[in-house]
């Protein structure tokens, strides 16, 4: 799915069709579609931060309706059918096929339910979406693999471990990390990782690792933090004796801790709660039959749909350097959770204390 985005767009250039819906009275249902449970951020982060700020905004006596659809794409589609069912007053849905999911937003769309696409923009008639800018976050990885391999990088090759074809944040920042790494670096093998899942990365790497020959191997680009994982894994079980610089996404708690160990080079911070407030508030406006004017300021288009009214928010990358500036901060980890005991040499050492 190709994704445009526009910085002068307005939710009344969305192309809405549908019946508008009336000021809503009395309290509101948003239901909340989460894709998967393996990647700790949707239930660590997104869902709380998510059912805070809507009942900050629509009031204490709001209801969520929550589902985590764990990678299982018809099930998802049953889950947006039980929204339906159930009338809720907006959905929030972070889909797991983008392209599959489309005839259930349909669905929810022609029932007078507005969906708001959070983090992966779906495709059918959704009003509204929400997530980081996935190409610049693949332009992070790629810089920062770039400044790892430093004269290295024309020494061999590197192995790309993109993320599953369903989701179209995969092909951005496969796309933003391309823009960075061309000609810059060679890259020996690429993969297209099935369900984003980090055993299907190991396997991947091993592969990689028998076709190129792990002394060749000078860096590897994953996508996100449990492929990185899977990479690491497969990595030791190879006998590197120095293992290469090795990328993430999401500053997962293990990636984290790998970072501080020097396992994993970096990760990208994506700041949940703006993205979870957006989504919220999105939800909301449209749940009471408001205008997103105020709140969208940025248009996205998906492949079945221009226009869309978007809230689009900036990744940083995480390195070991950078890690105690969010130490503590809301959306990321106590300095208790990252230095555990096992932990404690290398977090004296980066300042965590």
């Amino acid at each position: 799915m190709a994704a445009g985005l526009a910085a002068c767009g307005s939710a009344k250039e969305a192309g809405d069709k549908s019946e508008k819906k009336q000021d809503k009275k009395g309290p509101v249902t948003i239901g909340l579609l989460l894709p998967e449970n393996q990647t700790a951020r949707y239930e660590r982060f997104d869902k709380p931060l998510l059912e805070k700020k809507i009942k900050e905004l629509a009031g204490s006596d709001a209801t969520v309706l929550y589902e985590n659809a764990k990678q299982d794409a018809s099930l998802q589609q049953q889950q947006v059918d039980t929204m339906i069912t159930k009338k809720v007053d907006a959905l929030i849905l972070d889909a797991v096929d983008a392209k599959s999911i489309a005839s259930s937003v349909k669905k929810a769309n022609d029932k007078g339910i507005p969906v708001v696409a959070y983090d992966r923009l779906a495709e059918g008639p959704v009003k509204a979406y929400t997530s980081v800018d996935n190409e610049r976050v693949g332009k992070i990885q790629g810089e920062a693999l770039l400044k790892a391999l430093g004269d290295d990088a024309a020494k061999g090759q590197i192995v790309m471990m993109n993320g599953a074809i369903t989701d179209p944040n995969a092909k951005m920042y496969k796309d933003g990390a391309h823009s960075v790494l061309d000609g810059k670096v060679k890259i020996g093998k690429e993969y297209d990782t099935q369900e984003w899942k980090p055993e299907n990365a190991n396997g991947n790497m091993k592969g990689a690792i028998s076709a190129l020959g792990k002394d060749n191997i000078v860096g590897v680009y994953s996508a996100n933090d449990g492929m990185a994982g899977g990479i690491i894994t497969a990595l030791h079980s190879a006998g590197f004796d120095k293992l290469p610089p090795v990328t993430g996404q999401d500053a997962e708690l293990a990636a984290v801790q790998r970072i501080l160990t020097g396992e994993q080079f970096m990760s990208v911070y994506k700041p949940y709660k703006p993205e979870a407030d957006a989504a919220a508030e999105l939800a909301v406006a449209l749940a009471e039959g408001k205008s997103l004017d105020s709140i969208a300021k940025s248009t996205a288009d998906s492949g079945t749909q221009k226009k869309i009214p978007a809230v689009i928010v900036t990744p940083t990358s995480l390195t070991k350097d950078e890690i105690a500036q969010y130490v503590g901060k809301e959306g990321f980890f106590t300095l208790d959770e990252i230095c555990t005991p096992k932990y404690k040499a290398q977090c004296d050492q980066a300042g965590l204390k």
